[in-house]
């Protein structure tokens, strides 16, 4: 059978998958809104299509592997809403992917939580994960769900900040993130598609959990410039997304990750992320 990728909403971490597919010799079919993107694709060896202008079912038809990388919005899932006849039609398909959130767990106060603790979102952007990863399952697929933490990598990370002028050390006592660099997203979820597990969740986090502003610093120091002043969180300006953040603390587990799909990590945690960061830009 011909290996086959139908990524919807082709974005950053969708990307970074395609990288590691390609030179093994999958096609990847690839969804964007922006046809002149959507001719760049196509121009990098990616097959573009304009969605939802274009509809998937013929796409759907030679896939064999669908990754939905699109968020919900205010009316729940877009993508089911405007393709779910043609996917649960797709009985074909070999494997399925959904790239949900770790803000489905909500606010533990900076303890561990893992696949096995109930979503209990605090946001309402977990809450429309929750209901969307539901959608998805209704669907009868092959469904495999990974619950992201905050993504970085080259061109999306605290060196581009830091260089920009535009990072600040927001400081609330007891924050903790889980974070994870956009080649282990990649090599996780090809790992997912070369062993499928259809009805599993996994968590898709570093080895180690960190105070944002210590992320920060440590980018400064990589770069040798002084670190942004600490600013207390209760009086620091923020937007409503920004805030959103804060209002959760949580350290997530990743060993259902290495025990099930055998993934070492590449970067384990910042330190290696970042370092490896600035190693590619010197390359």
């Amino acid at each position: 059978m011909d290996r086959v990728l139908l990524s919807i909403g082709h974005g950053y971490s969708a990307q970074a998958l395609a990288r590691v597919l390609l030179p093994q010799g999958w096609r990847v079919i690839a969804t964007t809104r922006d046809p002149a993107r959507a001719a760049a694709l196509t121009g990098a060896g990616v097959e573009g299509v304009v969605w939802p202008e274009e509809g998937l079912a013929p796409h759907l038809a030679r896939a064999s592997h669908v990754l939905s990388s699109v968020p919900p919005g205010p009316a729940g899932d877009p993508v089911i809403a405007a393709e779910g006849g043609a996917l649960r039609a797709a009985r074909h398909l070999a494997w399925v992917g959904y790239l949900s959130t770790t803000a489905v767990y909500g606010d533990h106060a900076g303890g561990w939580v893992d696949e096995d603790t109930p979503p209990a979102p605090a946001s309402a952007r977990g809450a429309a994960r929750v209901a969307a990863e539901a959608a998805w399952a209704g669907l009868g697929l092959p469904l495999h769900v990974f619950r992201l933490a905050g993504i970085y990598g080259p061109g999306r990370s605290p060196i581009e900040r830091v260089r920009a002028g535009d990072a600040r050390r927001i400081v609330k006592p007891g924050q903790v993130f889980s974070r994870i660099h956009v080649d282990d997203i990649a090599q996780a979820l090809a790992a997912s598609m070369a062993r499928p597990g259809p009805g599993a969740v996994w968590n898709l986090c570093d080895d180690e959990p960190a105070p944002p502003q210590d992320v920060i610093a440590h980018a400064a120091e990589l770069l040798g410039v002084p670190p942004p002043p600490d600013e207390p969180f209760a009086t620091a300006e923020l937007g409503p997304m920004a805030r959103s953040f804060y209002g959760e603390s949580k350290r997530v587990r990743n060993d259902r990750l290495k025990r099930d799909l055998g993934i070492a990590l590449r970067h384990p945690n910042y330190r290696a992320g970042l370092a490896a960061i600035l190693a590619a830009e010197a390359r």
